[in-house]
């Protein structure tokens, strides 16, 4: 299969990305998630691929896309802003399925509130990109591409 024809990068967004651009920029930036959807698709085109980019503020919603992702996609750039410090039912929905599920954060939740220093998600996320702002997308766009790509 080539890359062109492969599955698609699924790009997932938990409560409140809806905002960007307009909540807290000192914090998340002026880029809006349209911003970064433009920008991702892109980079996924770069790299082969394509993507299916979503928001939700219901994050039942979000785990039935992660099990969507499971046999519809080839990997998973996962931003679940506050639910990523609270879910364990999102922790076991990325436990759950086999592609690689790359954690992302435009702020560095380290570098924050204490409550935001435990992820829930990283402790079954084949890695983690965070604080690099609107740029996290794209590394981890580069990261998912990396996982998925069919090995030579």
């Amino acid at each position: 299969m080539t890359q062109s024809a492969a599955k698609p990068i699924y790009v997932l967004n938990g409560p409140n990305l809806n905002l960007l651009g307009e909540r807290e920029p000192e914090i998340y930036g002026r880029a809006t998630l349209a911003d970064i959807e433009a920008a991702c698709r892109a980079r996924a085109q770069s790299h082969g691929f394509h993507i299916v980019f979503r928001q939700t503020n219901v994050e039942g919603e979000l785990i039935g896309w992660l099990h969507e992702a499971r046999s519809a996609g080839c990997a998973v750039v996962l931003n679940a802003a506050g639910w990523t410090h609270t879910s364990v039912a999102l922790h076991d929905a990325v436990k759950a399925i086999a592609i690689p599920v790359i954690e992302t954060h435009l702020s560095n939740p380290g570098a924050r509130e204490p409550f935001r220093h435990v992820s829930y998600v990283s402790m079954a996320a084949k890695g983690v990109i965070a604080g690099f702002g609107a740029q996290s997308y794209l590394l981890a766009i580069d990261a998912a591409a990396a996982c998925a790509a069919p090995s030579s």
